[in-house]
């Protein structure tokens, strides 16, 4: 995991014709171009990412007005994928942007306004203001989707969710979607309960567990095949996959994809860590270690690690406890090695910290701070705080989590693209 596993391609091997791909029609409607043979210049064993397959998708955008959905994880090797498209003259005529804006810029939960892209003068449309889903006059002057965000495999990340109302709103208006398929970090493990569909919110809408275990393009095919999509409308797709790529691979992401994960140490430990926007601790918000380290000043005498959250600019303005000494973990060295071998939610950190906790009755009160999350809509179940408080065991509480579980990983199997 030491190395980042993404290369890129010249642009002088883009001239492959579209036809020579072949094409392989799913029952979930959707079209899966076959990773392209690898040029001498590759090695294959490196993978390889939807977008950086230039050639297996460039004949297809050409002549049609294309919308992006991106934002800076949107790579082909050091460039964003916006500005490599352009400059080998694909037609865009709009940009949309998720959660935290195209750019990046905008913190957690922060409201983004339409702009115009001061780079490229071209409109970025904010799916995480006004709107979430595109409409019918966003769509309009569009031929094409083009889907191109790396998510981190978990379910309250709320990519996916971008996902689904792209996929909503382009089967509505008759327009395609093309995924261009990237790695799931954390794609080596299912895990979490399922969610209950009376628990759907903002950071959570379908009914799978905390830690999903597909990418992008597979989420994209359940959606479809699940029926899950408003109205049970099937969205077009066409799939570029990742090549060489399995689901028990390390990956190292090139670019953070969001604000506060901003390590790879982060990205591990976020569908555990992330559990604690649900409790009143910081979970390093307002620090340069987001999901990373865990503390509250109610802990101190209880743990010698300590550090003061600060407003950041771009990363948490108003954290938890800001300008507070906060006593707790310091996970910044913890072996995430243990999450490769266990592939599993760590869930005695909770545990520990809630029986430290002085005043039990906060713990889980998310009407104490703005800044806190509902626990029961992040880890999708009513029952979760209450085994917490009740001093069930980690066993005990994943037996809860059955016989979902087990039924979600035999369904995912339907959507895989890769072993």
């Amino acid at each position: 995991m030491k190395a980042t596993l993404v290369f890129a391609l010249h642009f002088g091997l883009i001239t492959a014709a579209l036809s020579a791909c072949g094409n392989h029609t799913t029952p979930t409607t959707a079209t899966v171009f076959p990773e392209k043979a690898v040029t001498s210049k590759i090695a294959p064993s490196k993978i390889r990412t939807g977008a950086e397959q230039t050639e297996s998708y460039l004949p297809y955008l050409k002549g049609k007005r294309i919308g992006m959905v991106v934002n800076p994880t949107s790579v082909i090797g050091k460039q964003t994928v916006v500005d490599s498209l352009l400059k080998v003259g694909v037609k865009i005529t709009k940009i949309f942007g998720p959660e935290h804006g195209f750019r990046g810029d905008a913190s957690a939960g922060i409201s983004v306004d339409d702009a115009v892209d001061a780079k490229t003068g071209i409109k970025a449309v904010s799916l995480y203001g006004k709107h979430q889903k595109p409409t019918t006059a966003d769509l309009a002057d569009l031929d094409l989707i083009v889907f191109d965000i790396q998510d981190v495999g978990v379910r309250f990340y709320t990519y996916i969710n971008t996902l689904q109302h792209v996929m909503e709103a382009c089967a509505e208006n008759n327009k395609e979607v093309l995924i261009l398929d990237r790695p799931n970090p954390n794609g080596f493990y299912i895990d979490g309960p399922i969610l209950d569909p009376k628990l759907a919110s903002g950071i959570g809408l379908q009914p799978i567990p905390v830690v999903h275990g597909l990418t992008v393009a597979e989420y994209a095919q359940m959606l479809n095949g699940e029926g899950w999509l408003k109205g049970k409308v099937k969205c077009k797709i066409k799939i570029i996959k990742i090549a060489n790529y399995t689901h028990d691979m390390p990956y190292v992401l090139p670019v953070k994809p969001s604000p506060n994960l901003n390590t790879q140490q982060s990205i591990m430990l976020y569908p555990t860590l992330c559990l604690f926007e649900g409790t009143y601790l910081n979970h390093g918000r307002g620090t340069l270690f987001p999901f990373t380290i865990l503390g509250s000043p109610a802990l101190k005498g209880k743990y010698s690690f300590s550090y003061t959250p600060k407003s950041i600019k771009g990363m948490a303005e108003t954290p938890l406890y800001m300008d507070s000494l906060c006593y707790g973990l310091d996970l910044r060295n913890y072996d995430i090695a243990n999450i490769r071998k266990e592939k599993a939610l760590h869930l005695q950190w909770m545990i520990e910290l809630y029986q430290a906790y002085p005043n039990k009755a906060d713990f889980f009160n998310f009407k104490l701070s703005k800044q806190m999350n509902n626990i029961d809509k992040l880890i999708g179940v009513s029952d979760f705080k209450e085994q917490i408080i009740a001093g069930k065991s980690e066993k005990e509480i994943r037996a809860s989590w059955e016989p979902g579980l087990s039924k979600y990983k035999t369904m995912r199997k339907k959507y895989l693209l890769y072993p």
